[in-house]
């Protein structure tokens, strides 16, 4: 090995993790190189650290453990829980698709986070040109409701109103058109009655001009 090398190995040698034939031909070359025996003196405190933090701090995992067969037995049962859920998000997402495929115009059925059906709705009416879309959620207090409207006739303040079908009527938002903007918007709100216990939406101005009917199928 040529000199720089062996001036190269110092700290490895300090720290003891050189084998035992360079270790060796190193010590050679120590007893004749005054610089690198000031350089080994030097780190002989980092070294005793060294030392003292290793046997201060054990093995969190010895190098040769093996797992046992109640560990292999616990990571394949996970394993296989998360397989099976991975395929019950499939088959989820595959009746989701199912549902598009055969629904009719105007409904969509989406999952929802509450484990219920999510229904939507759209509508334009061809007097008013008003376009809405409903998207209702069943919740254990009522309804949970989405509205969307496009309505280039503004300015003009507007309500949400379900009919249930005793008749009764429950206003669920409202919002003011911007004055000539066709562009969506978007608001939420809710009703005491259940989705299947209301017939109807109609959006009104709140004068009580009809603008649009949304009806459930």
């Amino acid at each position: 090995m040529r000199s720089l090398e062996r001036h190269r190995d110092v700290g490895a040698y300090a720290l003891g993790v050189l084998d035992e034939a360079d270790a060796f031909r190193f010590e050679d070359h120590l007893m004749e190189c005054p610089r690198c025996a000031v350089h080994v003196t030097e780190f002989g405190p980092a070294t005793r650290q060294l030392m003292l933090y290793r046997r201060a701090t054990p093995r969190v995992v010895h190098p040769t453990a093996q797992p046992g067969p109640r560990m292999l037995e616990r990571l394949l049962g996970e394993v296989s829980v998360r397989q099976r859920a991975r395929r019950r998000r499939l088959w989820y997402a595959l009746a989701a698709s199912v549902v598009l495929a055969v629904a009719g115009p105007g409904i969509v059925l989406m999952a929802s986070d509450s484990g219920g059906a999510a229904a939507r709705v759209t509508a334009t009416d061809e007097r008013s040109g008003v376009w809405a879309e409903i998207t209702t959620e069943d919740e254990t207090w009522g309804s949970e409701v989405e509205l969307k409207v496009k309505d280039g006739a503004g300015p003009r303040a507007c309500v949400l109103v379900a009919i249930g079908q005793d008749g009764s009527e429950q206003t669920i938002t409202n919002w003011n058109v911007p004055d000539h903007d066709a562009r969506a918007n978007t608001m939420r709100g809710g009703a005491s009655m259940h989705p299947d216990q209301i017939v109807r939406y109609e959006v009104r101005t709140t004068d009580g001009k009809h603008l649009v009917t949304l009806e459930p199928r």
